[in-house]
Formats: C-alpha cells, structure tokens, sequence
C-alpha cells in the first residue's frame, strides 16, 4: 500500500516508527545517500529536495491516483490523518501535537544534526562548533525533559507522532555520545518507548542496512553528502 524510500537515520525511523505501530501494510525502499541515490530522476520527483524519507501512498483516502509525501514532518501527519492515529482530535490536545511536532522539525532535529556534523563528520574538529551545537544539543535535552516532567508522553498519557518525531532524535550518534543524565524525565520516556514492540521491530529495519549506512565515508560519499550547491 505504502512505499517508503528510507535509509537508517533518525528522520527515517520516524516514519518506520509509526508504520509499525499502525501495522499499515508498507515496502522498504533503500535509498543509500552515500552513492548519491537520492538525485535520482525519479525519486525527485516525489522529494524535490532530494532527501528521504518521502512516501508514495498507493491507495489514498479519496480512492484516487497515489499520493506522494516528503518531509519527516508532513509525513507524519498525512498518516496520522490518513489512520485517525496517533494524532488526538481534541482541539488542545492537538495543537499541544503540533507544537512540539514542529519543535522537533525546526529545533531539535537541525540543531542535533550540526551537533553530528561536526562532532562525528566534519573533515576536521572545529571546536567553536562542537561547543555551540553540543550546548544547544543539551539545551533541546532539558527543554523537552521539562515538558515530561509528570508526563508519560509529550502531550500527555497518550503516544503520538510528536513522540515518534522525537525519539530517533535523542542521542542518536553513537560516536559522539551526549551526557543524558541530567535529564532523568527524558530517559524515562526514552526508554519506554524504545522498549514497545513497534519501536523495535521499527528499528531493526534499519538494522539491516546498518553496515552500509555505518561505514567511513569515502571522499566521494563526503561530497554527495556534503558538498552539493545548485543544481
């Protein structure tokens, strides 16, 4: 029903995160974006940004012609409408879902992704920036841990995609660990999700590309990765 064009990073397990635990019916499509797979002709077409993940939905709600999506976040929400899942239809509820929803896209997410940069890929250690990054890597920590404070989940006793936006997030570079003790709410919640048995089949998805995603990055992955302008 579902196709998933997908590799082993956080944004990408967002999505396999919420496919299990709505046991929707999905194909995997790997897209190394070592090699350069995603400047594929015919995967811009349904992610012009080149990035994954982007979904198709071959049998959309209206019953018409398949339906793409691309973007960690819209992809979120397409399927949390697509299912009535994961996304509450109180009217507070709901928009405490999208705040932290977009928390994550706009905060969490990019400011993590330059922790990783340039602790883990950059060519050579910059100390201005681990510094800056890792600081607002750990302020993000606390923000959300105080948000859990008295919470089993973000927007309360319920799981959703604002939840599963946010757990491949945390910590996710195992080369340059972040020091999450300070924030006992936030491993709690961490935990406990990484525990559900959706969360782990989600992430032994990845598990089965984990060599190819894992391994150094040659100077050409370097430059598809990142040394791309206009084009």
């Amino acid at each position: 029903m579902i196709d998933l064009h997908y590799w082993p990073t956080p944004n990408g397990h967002k999505i396999t995160l919420f496919l299990e635990e709505a046991a929707l019916d999905y194909t995997l499509r790997p897209l190394d974006i070592g090699k350069g797979e995603q400047f594929a002709a015919d995967f811009l077409a349904i992610s012009p940004n080149n990035k994954m993940p982007a979904i198709v939905d071959h049998a959309p709600a209206d019953g018409g012609e398949p339906i793409s999506v691309f973007e960690s976040g819209a992809i979120l929400l397409y399927l949390a409408n697509k299912t009535r899942q994961f996304l509450p239809s109180d009217v507070r509820t709901h928009t405490v879902v999208n705040e932290w929803l977009f928390w994550q896209v706009g905060g969490l997410g990019p400011m993590t992704g330059q922790y990783g940069h340039f602790s883990v890929y950059a060519p050579e250690p910059i100390a201005y920036a681990i510094e800056r990054y890792t600081r607002e890597a750990l302020r993000l920590c606390a923000v959300l841990d105080r948000r859990l404070a008295g919470r089993e989940f973000i927007a309360g006793d319920e799981y959703t995609i604002a939840d599963m936006a946010c757990h491949p997030w945390i910590d996710p570079y195992r080369k340059a660990p972040l020091d999450l003790r300070p924030f006992a709410n936030l491993r709690r919640w961490h935990d406990a999700i990484a525990q559900r048995p959706a969360s782990v089949r989600a992430y032994a998805r990845g598990a089965e590309f984990a060599a190819q995603a894992g391994a150094p990055l040659s100077a050409d992955a370097r430059r598809t990765l990142f040394g791309q302008g206009p084009r």
